[in-house]
């Protein structure tokens, strides 16, 4: 692929947009990654972690970073799809009911503790995600391009909460799990907490509409050999063979395979190249499979997890 002048000077803005983000954000390189891939590939991300490790500032960082629309959802119980989506109105002036947008209708939506949502409200988020449009009264009405859906979710609280189904996590990209940090990541991010107290805020970045679709047609641009899609169809098909099937209720599917193919093209392009290698594959391997498939109850109780099993198929499958 040889790079235009417009494709170079996108991909200088990405990268000032990667420091932006990592000057706000201590000891989250991977996550910062993680959601440049998303809206490199056109897809959605689900963050899980504990309270207090800035998964919404995260969001909030990139918002501000991108010349776009940003809306954030704050999930409870009663959440109604309407207050996502969006209602007609009754308009007396004249005499008819209007469709009003809910705040779905933006370039980038942070829906906040989303296993808070109750099942119908999730659903509600499955055609906006896997279709990019919702539909209302019988009309159809299309969401904006680019339209990416962040949402966070909290492992450590059960009570008032709605498991994600099957069918809407297949529709996230990726899902990345964040730790605590050590005590230097800790003390750094005390530091730098100190200094926006006291008004010492990193210099903002803003990258265009523009320039983020000129880089997603970039990275979905980067080289995919042949010997590397046998490599992602090898990995996918190994969840549903021996060994690895005895502990797998459900598999992957070829969304997985859609989905891994297209991390690993965002994830070359992150790091300056034109053709995708078995590295960049294996990175994200975890992030884009393991969410899509069901652990067995037998591997459960045995302490298996789905991330581990990838692990696993990732030790055991040669790339080329």
């Amino acid at each position: 692929m040889a790079p235009t002048q417009k494709v170079d000077s996108t991909a200088h803005r990405i990268i000032k947009l990667s420091s932006y983000l990592s000057a706000g954000l201590i000891g989250h390189e991977l996550l910062i990654e993680r959601l440049l891939i998303a809206i490199l590939a056109g897809g959605h991300i689900l963050v899980e972690g504990a309270p207090g490790l800035a998964k919404t500032r995260a969001v909030k960082l990139l918002a501000d970073g991108v010349n776009g629309d940003f809306a954030r959802i704050q999930c409870t119980p009663d959440l109604l799809p309407s207050d996502l989506t969006g209602t007609a109105v009754f308009r007396p002036d004249k005499n008819t009911f209007e469709f009003a947008k809910g705040p779905v209708f933006h370039h980038l939506l942070l829906v906040d503790e989303i296993n808070r949502a109750p099942p119908k409200v999730q659903s509600a988020l499955l055609e906006a995600m896997g279709e990019q449009q919702v539909t209302s009264a019988g009309q159809t009405h299309p969401l904006p391009d680019p339209f990416v859906v962040m949402a966070t979710q909290n492992p450590i609280e059960h009570e008032g909460t709605y498991p994600l189904p099957e069918a809407q996590l297949d529709r996230f990209l990726l899902h990345v799990m964040l730790y605590l940090p050590d005590a230097a990541t800790e003390r750094s991010i005390l530091d730098l907490v100190e200094k926006e107290q006291q008004g010492e805020a990193h210099s903002p970045v803003q990258i265009d509409l523009e320039d983020i679709q000129a880089a997603k047609a970039a990275a979905m641009a980067v080289y995919l050999s042949p010997a590397l899609r046998d490599y992602i169809v090898r990995l996918v098909l190994a969840t549903r063979t021996q060994p690895f099937a005895n502990e797998i209720d459900h598999a992957v599917s070829p969304r997985g395979s859609l989905a891994l193919a297209m991390a690993a093209k965002a994830r070359a392009y992150l790091n300056g190249r034109d053709h995708a290698l078995p590295a960049d594959v294996q990175d994200v391997a975890e992030d884009a499979l393991a969410h899509r498939m069901v652990v067995s109850w037998r591997a459960t109780a045995d302490g298996r997890t789905a991330r581990a099993i990838i692990s696993d198929i990732l030790n055991a499958t040669e790339p080329l």
